[in-house]
């Protein structure tokens, strides 16, 4: 299977999951608003995403697919099989110790993460309530993301991305029953989505069991022992803690600050869906597939095959993030407020959230690009690097944001995430290309100013776009908002489509040919 259909049978089901994300973020903003229900549920959900993010897929991933593809490599499926055992004890019983510690402490937990809720007891103790509700979340989806390792080593890449789907589901299901029942925000709906999350969580994991019970590959649940792979997974995997989910960090560090601005938490929260998008879609479709891929060839001594590869995932990146990134800055107003505006989300909450989806904007191929240079150490083994970048980027978006919140409220706190992005991912870059793990190839440096080209002009056409929409863009029919805003989207891939053709930025009809074509190409063909 090709590097590009790989990204595109990721991205495809990584987009099905977001666009229902959407979806499921449309009723919360309808139902919820931005008040304290909202808020309080927010953090609830944060919360076990943190550390799911931090231990299980930041750390977890950066360590055990390339142990595992090495225990496969030399082992075989029966030394894998016995990795994998030896590694799912020791999960398993840290994530259940774990989420005891965490119930009978929640109300540390939510002071970390939201101190300013303190100043309003209701928001505090509805939040500690709904975040015991939510956080066995954490202890499903870590089990999804071990579960996901192993699918993806095998190239199996369609149910793991497809879980997400899951959560989606079912919490749009749960949604769909609050209005049906005409709840009004208060403790009820707010328990009521905290059990979505908990029984979301629950269904991934039997998607993926499923899953690889169907390959037929078993890992079998022993009590926890202290063998050399697991030795060797706690000391890689530490450090990918920090290098892993250096996002979520800044994300986290932004929350506190935001909670002690009345909305903030919203506004910052509902503006990371919008950007989240291309970064889920292109960040997470790379960060699953060029690892495992990186991992093999450099464990068969291919290193030109890993440096081609590197660069054709790059230019992947960067051909469908630039004009993410523009578009978000050019027309953000129109996105939010076709997507939120209604409802229990006015026109003042519209203007807050565009303001912060343009900063989070100006750090998005700075996201994309981390998800393509980490990689490069992890697959090599080395998370202490990243680690230590991470750290850099966590000390410049604390700074940022404490330095930047006082004036631009919630809008400094998305300018320092961006801002720390692009320090963290700069120093990946330069590191790998001076240690002579990565260099731009010819290709490359000629398609990349290109594709910036391309993504400057459908600005423009975008922007010309909006102004002849406008008024269906603000039509009070919410079907014409919505068929408004999907016509835009239209125009801007083909003004897209047409520059990257006319500029030769992309063979467009050769990577549509990788992307669909079923015998796998040869490497200079990927």
């Amino acid at each position: 299977m090709s590097l590009v259909k790989n990204f595109a049978t990721v991205g495809g089901a990584t987009m099905t999951s977001r666009v229902l994300g959407f979806i499921r973020d449309v009723m919360i903003a309808a139902f919820v608003g931005t008040g304290l229900v909202a808020d309080a549920f927010f953090v609830a959900f944060r919360l076990p995403n943190l550390f799911r993010r931090l231990f299980a897929e930041g750390a977890f991933n950066s360590a055990f697919v390339p142990l595992f593809a090495r225990a496969l490599e030399e082992e075989g499926e029966d030394g894998a099989r016995r990795f994998a055992g030896e590694i799912l004890a020791a999960l398993f019983w840290t994530l259940v110790v774990l989420t005891i510690l965490a119930e009978v402490f929640m109300p540390g937990l939510v002071i970390l993460l939201a101190p300013g809720f303190l100043d309003d007891p209701e928001k505090f103790d509805l939040a500690v309530l709904l975040s015991r509700i939510a956080f066995p979340y954490l202890l499903y989806m870590s089990l999804v993301a071990f579960l996901s390792g192993i699918l993806n080593t095998f190239q199996r890449f369609v149910a793991a991305a497809m879980a997400p789907v899951v959560l989606n589901v079912v919490m749009i299901s749960v949604l769909a029953g609050i209005g049906a029942s005409d709840l009004v925000p208060g403790t009820e709906m707010g328990l009521i989505m905290a059990c979505g999350v908990a029984v979301a969580g629950l269904a991934q994991l039997v998607l993926l069991l499923v899953a690889v019970h169907r390959m037929g590959f078993s890992v079998p649940l022993r009590m926890p022992r202290l063998t050399k792979g697991v030795k060797r997974l706690w000391r890689l995997g530490i450090p990918g803690v920090i290098a892993g989910g250096v996002t979520q960090i800044n994300i986290a560090v932004g929350t506190i600050i935001a909670s002690t601005q009345a909305g903030a938490v919203s506004f910052l929260y509902y503006a990371d869906r919008i950007y989240q998008l291309p970064l889920g879609v292109v960040g997470i479709a790379i960060g699953v597939v060029l690892l495992p891929d990186l991992a093999r060839q450099l464990r068969s001594g291919r290193v030109d095959v890993a440096l081609h590869t590197q660069n054709r995932a790059m230019e992947f990146a960067l051909a469908l993030t630039l004009p993410a990134a523009v578009a978000l800055i050019v027309v953000p107003s129109e996105i939010i407020s076709v997507l939120f505006q209604r409802g229990a989300f006015d026109a003042a909450d519209t203007q807050a959230t565009t303001a912060a989806l343009v900063a989070f904007a100006l750090g998005l191929p700075a996201f994309v690009l981390n998800k393509v240079y980490s990689p490069g150490f992890f697959a090599r083994e080395d998370t202490k690097t990243p680690m230590w970048f991470a750290g850099i980027g966590m000390v410049v978006n604390v700074a940022g944001a404490l330095a930047l919140a006082p004036f631009l409220g919630h809008v400094g706190i998305a300018l320092a995430t961006s801002l720390a992005g692009w320090v963290n991912t700069g120093l990946l870059g330069v590191t790998l290309w001076r240690r002579g793990h990565f260099g731009i190839d010819a290709g490359a440096r000629k398609r990349l100013p290109l594709l910036a080209v391309a993504s400057l002009l459908m600005g423009a056409v975008l922007y010309g776009g909006a102004a002849l929409l406008s008024g269906w863009l603000s039509s009070p029919l919410l079907v014409v908002r919505f068929s408004s805003l999907g016509l835009l989207v239209v125009i801007g891939m083909a003004a897209f489509a047409l520059f990257v053709q006319l500029t030769g930025a992309v063979d467009l009809k050769r990577y549509l040919g990788g992307a669909f074509k079923r015998k796998p190409p040869s490497v200079a063909g990927e």
